[in-house]
């Protein structure tokens, strides 16, 4: 599909933001990103897809072609509060620090960078004070701060921090 991220590895080459992720799991299980009890596991996959699947789709670039330049704010906008309004409703239960309880998951990684989406597209997330609070405090962790989405090489200048 000609999509990012790929990520080539031990040989092979995985696309896809969740695939990466699991195989990252599965063969450098450290730091964990997907709890061992299986209720737990469940809400992250269910957190991390809602994020990857149901949100982030409609704001992909060839999306936004589709939808007319002067569209894709408002377009971008209504899927991320749509969006936002789910998550914000799961999240008030699930959330300690982070997205599920204390320790950073799977669901925190595709969190980051929808936040920096709706960030771009000027989304007022007053609306969403968890969503906010566990950004904040991710992004108070190195390994957030390093990759977020506007410190990467192919990030377009007028994004970049």
């Amino acid at each position: 599909m000609k999509q990012v991220p790929i990520l080539k590895i031990d040989g092979i080459t995985i696309g896809q933001s969740l695939a990466i992720v699991e195989y990252l799991e599965e063969t450098r299980p450290t730091p964990r990103l997907l709890p061992q009890d299986p209720k737990k596991k469940a809400i992250v996959r269910m957190i991390s897809d809602l994020i990857a699947s149901g949100i982030q789709p409609v704001q992909n670039l060839s999306v936004l072609k589709q939808v007319g330049q002067e569209n894709q704010t408002p377009w971008a906008q209504r899927a991320i509060t749509s969006g936002f309004n789910a998550l914000e409703k799961i999240l008030q239960s699930t959330a300690g620090k982070y997205c599920v309880g204390d320790e950073v998951s799977m669901a925190d990684v595709c969190l980051v960078p929808q936040v920096a989406n709706a960030e771009r597209f000027k989304v007022d997330l007053s609306h969403y004070p968890t969503i906010s609070r566990i950004n904040k405090a991710l992004l108070a962790l190195e390994a957030f701060q390093v990759s977020h989405p506007c410190r990467q090489p192919d990030t377009p200048a007028e994004l970049r921090a």
